[in-house]
């Protein structure tokens, strides 16, 4: 048996939250010979333990497709991480160890404050995202990579709105734009991790009239990316 951790936090309903990841990784496994069980961790990622002919071969794909939280960060680097908090000072990244991107380090994101700017850029908490270390002492101090800095201006510059939410499952978030009737509204729900997702809205469409409407069906999180055509 091979017991690895992965680079995916499990939080909300976490028996969902396992099923989800179980149905994604029993697919990405489909031709190897490995049996994968899923738990989380004491730091709420994802403990998989694997058992089979291919356990090491699947250990080391997953690892390579997902990542591992790191215990120690290094200057210079970039990581995968979780937004963990949007504080008034900074917003908080996880990546294994806690990330801190000051009001200094979101320069590239433009004038404004920490919450200021993660309210205008869609920055919830559990949202996947990549972080260069700036700083390794007593505190990790880092920014957003250049790659994740374009897919923010990316979402601002677009010509339509985008709705971002966590702790929903694909066919939650679906079920919500029934009921509300706004599946003419939506052009595309986009995949950013296991339960997150942007919902890609039409052209005329208001993002925050989405959020309003939706968001009594979701036990999520929701932040809203007003487009802007260049």
């Amino acid at each position: 048996m091979r017991t690895i951790v992965i680079l995916q936090p499990l939080y909300g309903n976490r028996e969902r939250a396992i099923r989800s990841l179980k149905a994604l990784i029993d697919n990405e496994l489909k031709d190897l010979e490995a049996e994968c069980v899923i738990s989380v961790s004491p730091e709420g990622w994802a403990e998989l333990k694997l058992e089979g002919e291919d356990e090491e071969v699947s250990a080391n794909f997953l690892l390579s497709r997902y990542g591992s939280p790191v215990k120690k960060a290094e200057a210079g680097k970039p990581y995968k991480g979780f937004v963990r908090a949007v504080e008034k000072d900074a917003i908080l990244v996880d990546t294994g160890c806690p990330v801190k991107i000051r009001a200094e380090g979101l320069k590239g994101l433009g004038m404004g404050t920490p919450e200021q700017l993660a309210s205008r850029f869609g920055i919830i908490p559990f949202l996947p995202v990549e972080v260069e270390i700036l700083e390794s002492k007593k505190e990790v101090i880092g920014r957003f990579s250049k790659e994740q800095l374009d897919r923010f201006w990316t979402w601002k510059k677009a010509g339509t709105d985008r709705v971002i939410v966590n702790a929903a499952t694909r066919s939650e978030l679906k079920s919500a734009i029934k009921k509300t009737r706004h599946g003419r509204d939506i052009y595309e729900i986009e995949r950013l991790g296991l339960l997150e997702h942007a919902v890609v809205c039409r052209e005329n469409t208001d993002g925050p009239g989405i959020v309003a409407a939706i968001g009594p069906y979701l036990k999520s999180q929701i932040g809203v990316v007003i487009g802007k055509s260049e």
